[in-house]
């Protein structure tokens, strides 16, 4: 398939960029992929739409500061770091700018003196292995210097760090965060495991390749980056149950979705793992674990935009998008949702 295929038109003023007061007064467009029927409700509307004994895939990662704005230690040029992905204690592998600063053995400052790094090695894409050295705990001296590395379609500056975190997250390492998710309070989730709906956890680790633009004409040359992922005992029974009981499976975001679908037998039914995946999800795909999707509203020629195009079908999915932005619901992170069954 052809990348101009997932093309769509969206007015700039469309792009959310702060979130809105309560999370589930977000709108949720509900999309029929059998018939391709759209309703137009709001977030908090999800408690009658999920019945007793439907299991919610939940993403618990956590975003963390991964921003750091430094100086190079000899010369005081302005350097920007983005963790990407830990390797070892203290290692990590990092995007950067300007890059030709940053050569093996060069090392730079950040939140005056607090944290410093040295470069290792040069690696594939010009990304960067670098050694941390701090006093104290990693994540402390982080939450104090860096920055949440906010989409880069947000331009407003983000006042409470919590906005971009799910009520449930749990475990530090996303560069981005699991957006599906931000729609839900915590009273929302009471109500729901009070009318019978299964939670089951797992965390996948989101980099910031979710927003690599993709570059090839035919989709299915495009390379995936590959994010960590892990997905426990208790997730999995929770899981093969609603399985074995014909009940729906439903991913909240593409990021469970990946996972479920990585680690998935041919019969839908999934064992603990723990790992990397780059599976790359586009029309064609037959998807094995999930019965439903929650998701936000993806940038275009994206290919979380391909991901759930093969779920729900690709004119289903353009066409709920024309009538969404004639709708003026808000797209993106802090957008608006989709509940696709």
């Amino acid at each position: 398939m052809q990348l101009k295929d997932f093309y769509y038109d969206l007015p700039k003023e469309l792009i959310a960029q702060s979130p809105l007061q309560k999370r589930d007064m977000s709108r949720l467009l509900l999309l029929d992929r059998a018939t391709g029927k759209t309703t137009h409700l709001h977030f908090y509307d999800i408690k009658n739409l999920l019945n007793p004994g439907d299991c919610l895939v939940i993403n618990n990662t956590r975003v963390i500061p991964a921003r750091l704005l430094g100086l190079r230690e000899d010369t005081g040029g302005k350097i920007e770091f983005v963790l990407l992905k830990k390797h070892d204690k203290d290692v990590w592998e990092v995007l950067l700018k300007p890059g030709k600063r940053a050569k093996v053995g060069t090392r730079f400052v950040f939140g005056d003196n607090l944290l410093k790094a040295e470069i290792l090695k040069i690696i594939d894409g010009g990304n960067r292995l670098v050694r941390f050295y701090y006093s104290g705990v990693f994540e402390e001296v982080l939450d104090r210097v860096g920055i949440v590395p906010l989409p880069p379609y947000i331009t407003e500056k983000l006042n409470d760090r919590e906005r971009y975190q799910t009520v449930y997250s749990k475990y530090n390492g996303s560069a981005a965060a699991p957006t599906a998710g931000l729609h839900f309070t915590g009273e929302l989730i009471d109500e729901l495991k009070n009318k019978g709906v299964k939670f089951a956890e797992l965390t996948l680790h989101v980099g910031i390749g979710t927003f690599r633009p993709v570059k090839t004409e035919t989709i299915e040359e495009h390379k995936m980056h590959s994010e960590y992922f892990k997905i426990g005992k208790e997730a999995c029974d929770i899981i093969n149950e609603a399985k074995k009981e014909n009940r729906r499976v439903i991913a909240v975001g593409t990021t469970s979705c990946r996972v479920l679908e990585s680690v998935a037998a041919e019969d839908g039914t999934v064992k603990p793992a723990e790992g990397e995946t780059d599976i790359f999800i586009y029309p064609g795909y037959r998807f094995k674990a999930i019965d439903g999707l929650i998701t936000n509203f993806h940038l275009p020629e994206s290919t979380l935009l391909m991901l759930v195009s093969a779920f729900a079908g690709r004119e289903n999915i353009l066409a709920a998008y024309k009538e969404a932005i004639e709708m003026k619901y808000r797209f993106f992170s802090f957008g608006d949702a989709m509940f696709i069954i």
